[in-house]
C-alpha cells in the first residue's frame, strides 16, 4: 500500500467524547473508523453504562463491543475541580467534543456550545439529546424504545391487533441520531476548512427516528387512514413478506410492479390467469385482497420445498430472500465471499468485527481494539504532562 493509500480522511482529527449507551458510542465509532482518535471519557469505576448490559462476547456486552472499537478509554469525575481541568486541556488540541450526557448536564459544566465557543473557537461540539433544546420534552428522559413509540414507529410496526405493537429488534432511534451526528460533524468539518471555525451540532432522537418516518406520514398526510401494521409484511404492498413453504421454511418475496406481478403469475405460481383477475390486476387492489392472494400463494408452495420456491423466482426475476436468525448471519455467504469480517483486540481477547459498509478504494478503515474500562487514563494524562505523583494523588482522590 502506498503512502497515499494508508491516509485515512480523518487522520490527525482529535475527538473528545463524554458518551454512555448507543447513539454518541455509534457516532464516534464511525469516525474512528475513518482514522479520528477517539478518547472516551469514561467514569471511574463505572465506565459506560453499556459496559453492564449483558456478558455475550465473552463476558463483555454486546452492545459495548459494537460501538468501541479503535477507541481510548480516559477516566474523569468530571464533578471533581482538577478533573474537569484535565478535560480542558484535552479540549485545547481537540477537534470535535460530542456529548449525550443527561440534559443540561454539560452546560452545567461549562461546556455549552457558546462557553466552548469562546475558549476554543475552532473546536466543532456535537450535542445529542432525546428531544433536543428547547420546548416541552427538553428534559425528558429518552430511550431508544420511548422514541421509538414517540416518534410514531410502534404504531406502524408489529401485527394488525391493538396488543401486537412491536419495537425494532435493533436501536434504530439510537442509530438514527448516531448517524446524523455522524454526518453532522463530518459537514461541520467541512465548513471549518472554509470558515476557520467550529460550530455546533445539535442532534435529537425524535428529529432522527421522524425523518425515517417520513414515507408513513405522508402515507397519513391531512387525516388519511395511516399503514396498516403488517407484521413482517409491507403495508402498502403486495405480496411483499413471508410465506410458508411445504417443506416448513419459509420465504421472503417481494414485487415492485406489475410486469414482476405477470411474471409471478406465470412463472412461480405457475397461474397465468391470475394475473389479470379483478381482484388482484394492479398493487391496491392486491393489497385490498390480500387475505384471499395469501391463501392463494399459501396453496401453492404447499407442495414445493425451499429449494423449488427460490429456483421459480429466480427463474422469474422475483426479489427474494432467506428469513435468517442470527447465526445465519455470521455464516451467510455473501459476507464471507466479500471478506468483510475481521478480526479485532478486546480485553477478553480477540473478536469478529464487521468492516463498515462504505467501502472506500483509497484506505482501509481503522479496526483497533475495544478499550478495557480506563486503559488509557495514565498514557493520555502524561501525555498532557501531568506529573506522575499527581496522577497518583487524583487516583487515590478517585477522580480517575
Amino acid at each position: 500500500m502506498s503512502q497515499l493509500a494508508a491516509m485515512r480522511p480523518l487522520d490527525g482529527i482529535t475527538v473528545v467524547s463524554l458518551e454512555h449507551a448507543i447513539a454518541a458510542p455509534f457516532c464516534t465509532r464511525q469516525l474512528a473508523d475513518l482514522g479520528a482518535r477517539v478518547i472516551k471519557v469514561e467514569r471511574p469505576g463505572v465506565g459506560d453504562f453499556a459496559r453492564g448490559y449483558d456478558e455475550r462476547v465473552n463476558g463483555l456486552a454486546s452492545h459495548f463491543v459494537w460501538t468501541n472499537r479503535s477507541k481510548e478509554s480516559l477516566t474523569l469525575d468530571l464533578k471533581q475541580g482538577p478533573a474537569l481541568e484535565v478535560l480542558e486541556r484535552l479540549l485545547e488540541k481537540a477537534d470535535v467534543l460530542v456529548q449525550n450526557l443527561a440534559p443540561g448536564a454539560a452546560a452545567r459544566m461549562g461546556l455549552s456550545f457558546e462557553a466552548l465557543h469562546e475558549r476554543f473557537p475552532h473546536l466543532v461540539v456535537c450535542d445529542i439529546s432525546g428531544y433536543g433544546e428547547g420546548g416541552p420534552y427538553e428534559k425528558k428522559k429518552a430511550y431508544d424504545l420511548l422514541i421509538q413509540s414517540e416518534g410514531g414507529f410502534l404504531s406502524v410496526t408489529g401485527g394488525p391487533g391493538e396488543d401486537e405493537m412491536a419495537k425494532a429488534g435493533c436501536s434504530i432511534a439510537d442509530i438514527a441520531a448516531g448517524m446524523y451526528a455522524y454526518s453532522g460533524i463530518l459537514s461541520a468539518l467541512l465548513l471549518r476548512q472554509k470558515t476557520g471555525e467550529g460550530s455546533r451540532v445539535d442532534v435529537s432522537m425524535l428529529e432522527s427516528l421522524v425523518e425515517w418516518m417520513n414515507y408513513p406520514m405522508y402515507y397519513a398526510y391531512e387525516g388519511a387512514p395511516p399503514p396498516p401494521r403488517a407484521g413482517a409484511a409491507h403495508a402498502t404492498i403486495y405480496p411483499y413478506g413471508p410465506f410458508p413453504v411445504g417443506d416448513g421454511s419459509s420465504v421472503m418475496l417481494g414485487l415492485q410492479n406489475e410486469r414482476e406481478w405477470q411474471a409471478f403469475c406465470d412463472k412461480v405460481l405457475l397461474q397465468p390467469p391470475l394475473s389479470t383477475d379483478e381482484r388482484f390486476c394492479a398493487n391496491f387492489k392486491r393489497v385490498a385482497n390480500r387475505a384471499d392472494l395469501r391463501a392463494i400463494i399459501i396453496d401453492a408452495f404447499a407442495t414445493l420445498d425451499f429449494d423449488t420456491v427460490i429456483e421459480r423466482l429466480e427463474a422469474a426475476q422475483i426479489a427474494n430472500a432467506r428469513v435468517n436468525d442470527m447465526q445465519g448471519v455470521w455464516d451467510h455467504p455473501q459476507l464471507k465471499a466479500r471478506d468483510r469480517w475481521r478480526e479485532i483486540g478486546s480485553p477478553a481477547g480477540r473478536i469478529p468485527s464487521l468492516l463498515p459498509p462504505a467501502s472506500n478504494s483509497a484506505f482501509e478503515p481503522r479496526m483497533d481494539p475495544v478499550p478495557a474500562l480506563g486503559q488509557h487514563t495514565e498514557a493520555l494524562l502524561t501525555e498532557l504532562d501531568v506529573p506522575v505523583d499527581r496522577i497518583e494523588q487524583m487516583r487515590r482522590a478517585g477522580m480517575v
